[in-house]
């Protein structure tokens, strides 16, 4: 698939510039400070009185006068340690200095006022500049934060549509059926006077639905490659802030600018998260929210009419979208982009490892039927865990082995060799293990065993791996009673071979697991004895809903309810127990080949429990 090209964000340098040139002028005042005051303010002052009579006793080696100042250093010193002050116009020996004392240096140097220039600028001018330079920069920063303010209510939206590497359909592999309904928006987009001649009106929405990781942000931007025209993108949580109006404006000012490129295409991903059914009952609503929704709706079906501009937008949750988003003349066309079925899968591999060196071995046919269930990004993620487990052997290429431990790792989580087990547990996992194995090979609806294994993988002790051999769009009551069964066979395994009392809590994800699917049988799926072909189904997305309303059914129902998933458990482990007793030999086999293996392939488990039996008992028909 095409690369997507991400804008690099400017790096934002003049605010560091400007802290910089700040500290290096308070550096510089510092450093004339000091000049001006650091060096005379080490010097005791003491009275002109007291140097002559000093240096007339021999006691001062040197004076240097400076002005009307002198510096004075004693014998025994090699710098001044005294200053003192003469009168102006007057010279030292005037003082009552005697001539040509022994042993003493008058060293009279020019008088000058530079250092005294120095201060006084600095200190009349140098606040001013300072004071200047901080009133600048708070101004532009004021400046900065106003034009912010002011942006606050633009729309983010990134435009794309110049890029040199374009997304077109063929870059996407698979979802050929929603290709062909978004090939009729490209016409759209092309061609609008072909429509428009014969009446037509072009759609003014198309909703992409579908499991995430489906690819429908690619498909959005394949519509824009195709048909060469801008393409504006944006998030619906973007339009969403804290402040009351802001999401509306920003509405208006996408459409706004897409109405200036048109014909254009702008793409909301995630527009459940501004899109969702108004009117909850609790708190009032979220009144932003609703005003955001309630501009898309204005927009895209108001007064103003004959906009070349369609909106593409993507959700996992179109049942929580609100009734007004999807009526005609808004969202007028809705494309479901499905999980890929075996030959997409094929194909969508056969993409991601277009660029990557494939061993001879790797068979990229037998994974594409082993991803039953997989979306692209999953796929797209096998890919790159084999490339990442070629790299870390140092291999050049990657083989099917690598292949083999990425979609492992993806499907049912890494392997943690490095978790401790004692000899009792390993048997006891081995036991559970092989219990899941044995009534899923036995039953004769349930699914193909592809791998036992009692390695700790993800959150697991040990996994037992059942494939479907195709793919499967519908599931029968007797499919799913031998799956509970199968699930539970774990720990009907560890019940028989240690006795009721001795069962583990290895067994709670089955049993989890188990209690999820029954009660979906008897209140999604209308599969009960009692409540056949009734459902009670809730609305997953409308939480506030089953807070607030009552429950569709009665306590009496409800009773039924839980006695049919209660008989369902029942009846799967009855089912399993009888299963496992009757091949007791046979799971004392594959538990024998795990302890000593850890992980027993499909075609080894097949030629242990070869010779299994079903007993009659165990048979649903």
């Amino acid at each position: 698939m095409a690369k997507i090209n991400y804008q690099k964000k400017p790096s934002n340098n003049k605010r560091g510039y400007k802290n910089v040139l700040f500290v290096a002028l308070i550096v510089v005042i510092g450093i004339f400070i000091y000049a001006a005051y650091g060096q005379s303010s080490s010097l005791k002052e003491v009275p002109l009185s007291q140097v002559v009579s000093q240096a007339n006793n021999g006691e001062i080696k040197k004076i240097t006068i400076k002005g009307n100042e002198l510096e004075v250093t004693p014998k025994g010193e090699s710098q001044p340690t005294e200053k003192s002050y003469k009168e102006a116009g007057s010279t030292i020996y005037d003082q009552g200095l005697k001539q040509n004392v022994d042993g003493l240096e008058v060293n009279p140097q020019p008088d000058s006022n530079a250092g005294g220039v120095w201060l006084t600028l600095l200190t009349t001018i140098g606040p001013v500049i300072l004071i200047s330079l901080v009133l600048f920069l708070m101004l532009r920063s004021a400046q900065g934060q106003g034009n912010q303010a002011l942006s606050f209510g633009k729309s983010k939206a990134r435009l794309y549509g110049n890029e040199k590497d374009k997304v077109v359909f063929k870059d996407i592999a698979g979802s050929d059926e929603a290709k062909q309904d978004l090939e009729e928006v490209v016409e759209f987009l092309k061609f609008p006077k072909k429509f428009q001649g014969v009446g037509a009106k072009i759609p003014k929405g198309v909703l992409l639905v579908g499991p995430p990781g489906t690819g429908k942000t690619m498909l959005a931007r394949a519509v824009a490659g195709e048909a060469n025209v801008p393409f504006f993108s944006i998030s619906g949580s973007e339009f969403v802030e804290m402040f009351v109006g802001v999401g509306a404006s920003r509405v208006r000012d996408l459409f706004a600018k897409a109405k200036k490129n048109s014909p254009c295409i702008i793409f909301v991903d995630e527009i459940d998260a501004v899109g969702r059914r108004r009117g909850s009952g609790m708190g009032g609503g979220h009144d932003e929210r609703e005003q955001t929704l309630n501009q898309i709706l204005v927009e895209m079906d108001g007064f103003e009419q004959g906009q070349n501009v369609i909106v593409l937008a993507a959700t996992n949750r179109a049942d929580v979208l609100d009734p007004a988003l999807l009526r005609p003349g808004r969202f007028d066309r809705r494309v479901n982009i499905g999980l890929p079925d075996r030959k997409d899968r094929e194909a969508i591999l056969k993409v991601h490892f277009a660029k990557k060196p494939l061993a001879k071995n790797v068979d990229v046919d037998a994974l594409a039927a082993k991803t039953a269930g997989s979306s692209g990004a999953d796929l797209a993620n096998i890919a790159n865990e084999a490339a990442i487990v070629a790299a870390r052997h140092n291999r050049k290429e990657i083989n099917q082995a690598d292949v083999t431990a990425a979609f492992e790792k993806v499907a049912i989580g890494p392997e943690r060799k490095s978790k401790v087990m004692s000899e009792k547990e390993k048997e006891l996992t081995a036991y559970h293990e092989a219990g899941h194995a044995i009534v899923g090979h036995v039953l004769p609806d349930s699914d193909m065993v592809h791998k036992v294994t009692i390695i700790p993988r993800g959150g697991t002790g040990g996994v037992t791996w059942f494939i479907p051999p195709e793919d499967k769009s519908y599931h029968s009551v007797i499919e799913y009673k031998d799956v509970l069964a199968r699930m539970l066979g774990g720990r009907i395994a560890e019940e028989v071979m240690y006795g009721p009392d001795r069962v583990t809590t290895g067994a709670g994800n089955d049993l989890q697991k188990a209690a999820e699917l029954a009660r979906d049988m008897v209140v999604n799926q209308g599969m009960g004895k009692k409540l056949r072909d009734q459902v009670f189904q809730v609305d997953e997305g409308m939480m506030i809903e089953k807070i607030v309303h009552e429950r569709q059914y009665s306590d009496e129902t409800a009773k039924i309810i839980d006695d049919e998933v209660e008989s369902l458990i029942s009846e799967a482990a009855r089912r399993a127990r009888m299963v496992i007793k009757a091949n007791k030999n046979k799971l004392e086999a594959l538990k024998d080949a795990l302890l000593e293996k850890e992980t027993v392939e499909a075609e080894e488990v097949i030629m242990l429990l070869k010779g299994a039996s079903l007993p009659k008992e165990a048979a649903l028909y």
